[in-house]
């Protein structure tokens, strides 16, 4: 089996007339973190979207656990082991905590007990809040939220679109740590974040996209010291 849990190969998506992805191609390792950088519109998103199944390329290849997934629907994708915890966290309001993560496991057959068990382990708060309508959580706790319903689906590899956005900094600080617990675990994570540093610093590989391409690839060290990165992305100017 190829040390690739997912490969993309010159993809293609267009919204009307507008180019969203011109031709990426990247290769995501099984157990480690890939990161993808780039400023809003850059192509970030509707790359994490075409893998889930939400958004039909009209180009290429997406090949998971060797298997090429393009055209297969998001409940199909999420059955083979890949889940996303979207921008913005779209948790179910008026739903408590804890039918939020039932949700996440809505199409599993087995006992869901211990991943639950999992989940309110990461993120005690939960635990206590289980009975707590979502809608009244604070960010942070939702984002908690869609991250644990994200695992109770038990995937293979997790995508997360912005899991640092509208957060406090301390909060911030407490998901990157859960995501590195999260992939010391086991599980594979693709992760789309504005915020650079914390992301490089955790990330094993990070590809740089840019108008729908992917402009540079490099283990996150590599891309923390480059002074193009730094420049752009980090809020540091060459000397």
């Amino acid at each position: 089996m190829s040390d690739n849990i997912l490969e993309i190969r010159d993809l293609v998506v267009n919204f009307g007339g507008i180019k969203a992805i011109d031709g990426i191609s990247l290769d995501v390792e099984r157990g480690k973190i890939v990161t993808l950088l780039g400023a809003n519109g850059a192509g970030k998103s509707t790359t994490l979207r075409s893998i889930s199944g939400l958004v039909k390329p009209q180009r290429g290849t997406i090949t998971f656990n060797g298997k090429n997934i393009l055209g297969s629907t998001p409940d199909k994708i999420v059955s083979m082991g890949i889940t996303m915890v979207p921008e913005g966290r779209r948790v179910f309001p008026n739903l408590s905590v804890l039918e939020n993560l039932k949700i996440g496991a809505y199409l599993r057959k087995d006992s869901i007990a211990s991943d639950l068990d999992y989940v309110y382990s990461l993120f005690p708060r939960l635990k206590e809040r289980h009975w707590q309508s979502a809608g009244t959580l604070s960010g942070g706790e939702q984002q908690m939220l869609a991250v644990g319903r994200a695992l109770m689906a038990r995937p293979q590899l997790i995508m997360m679109d912005e899991p640092s956005l509208g957060l406090a900094p301390l909060v911030v600080k407490d998901i990157f740590s859960i995501i590195e617990t999260i992939n010391d675990s086991g599980i594979t994570v693709l992760l789309n974040e504005q915020n650079a540093n914390m992301a490089l610093k955790i990330a094993d590989i990070g590809y740089v996209i840019e108008t729908g391409k992917v402009a540079m690839t490099g283990t996150g060290e590599e891309l923390l010291r480059d002074e193009s990165i730094k420049e752009a992305y980090l809020g540091k100017t060459k000397k």
